[in-house]
């Protein structure tokens, strides 16, 4: 969507402008916004994944809320608890920081096993459960975690049920020097001007409107077919099947399809094309699918079997 009088465009504008180098994150956020899915972001510290998500945050309808992981969190420490009022002799619940809109969930695999189940429910049915009561959580809801790569001491990997729950897993590296130079050029002038622009949320129903223009984005039975054949390249008989000891289930190639209406729509366009498909795959599968033990011994990882098969498997 390229018209900048539009919510998403100054919002998609307004994000990227405080941002160096993260023009692929900020879209992949948005495509996932656009889908109704949540997003996981992998990088090394100093990369801008929390000073992203904050960015977003501003210009949101709603609440945000942040949870920082440690090994002693405990799952009523995302849910919230009952908590007794002296002055009533009765029990309130008082919500934890899952219930708003925007929820950053930082260094997710520092939280222990117990707390990461506590957010399937959040992510997969958009409700909590505590104390046999069932409660909604707001609309829109999204959450975002981060994670470290490079420290495992002290982590618990994400399990795979977790994993798939997150629409796309993004992956970042290092800056380039020149990156680097203007990233630091950045933040010295925010330093000095130390004065922030109150940002202009948008509101819910231009977020529902823009959720609905790109739920409606045609995809051809001809894209459709390649989408699918994308996720069966990883089943029994498929192009990387091999190398894979658990393959994509039918949730990939669902949020697949969702992925591509929303990135289409944010392009402009009200119909999908092959390059949606082939530019999101390695975001959407990758962290989908298990690579056999074969396959780690000889250094392949889901973003490289996800690259084979994009090498092998063609649109058309």
């Amino acid at each position: 969507m390229d018209d900048m009088s539009h919510p998403i465009s100054r919002l998609k504008a307004e994000v990227s402008a405080g941002l160096i180098g993260h023009q692929d994150m900020v879209e992949r956020l948005l495509t996932a916004l656009l889908a109704g899915g949540h997003v996981l972001i992998e990088g090394p510290p100093g990369v801008a994944k929390t000073r992203t998500v904050k960015l977003l945050a501003a210009h949101l309808p709603g609440s945000q809320g942040r949870i920082q992981c440690t090994p002693d969190l405990l799952p009523s420490d995302l849910t919230g608890t009952q908590v007794f009022q002296p002055e009533t002799g009765n029990f309130a619940f008082l919500p934890g920081p899952l219930f708003h809109s925007l929820v950053l969930v930082d260094e997710i695999n520092r939280a222990p096993p117990k707390v990461q189940s506590a957010l399937l429910e959040a992510m997969a049915e958009r409700q909590v459960t505590t104390s046999g009561v069932t409660r909604p959580l707001p609309d829109p809801f999204m959450v975002v975690a981060t994670q470290n790569p490079i420290e495992h001491e002290g982590t618990f990997p994400l399990p795979e049920a977790q994993m798939d729950r997150f629409l796309l897993h993004l992956s970042l590296g290092l800056p380039e020097a020149e990156q680097e130079r203007k990233i630091l050029d950045l933040v010295e002038a925010e330093d000095i001007a130390r004065v922030v622009t109150p940002a202009l949320p948008m509101t819910s129903g231009e977020l529902q409107a823009a959720q609905a223009e790109a739920a409606r984005v045609h995809l051809s039975p001809a894209l459709k077919d390649f989408i699918v054949r994308l996720v069966m390249a990883t089943r029994p008989g498929g192009a990387v099947a091999e190398w894979v000891e658990h393959p994509v289930s039918p949730r990939g190639t669902l949020a697949l399809a969702a992925s591509v209406r929303a990135r289409a729509w944010l392009h402009g366009r009200d119909y999908g094309l092959p390059e949606d498909a082939q530019a999101l795959a390695p975001d959407v599968l990758a962290h989908r699918l298990i690579p056999s033990w074969a396959a780690v011994s000889e250094g392949r990882t889901g973003r490289s079997l996800v690259g084979d098969i994009m090498r092998q498997v063609e649109p058309w």
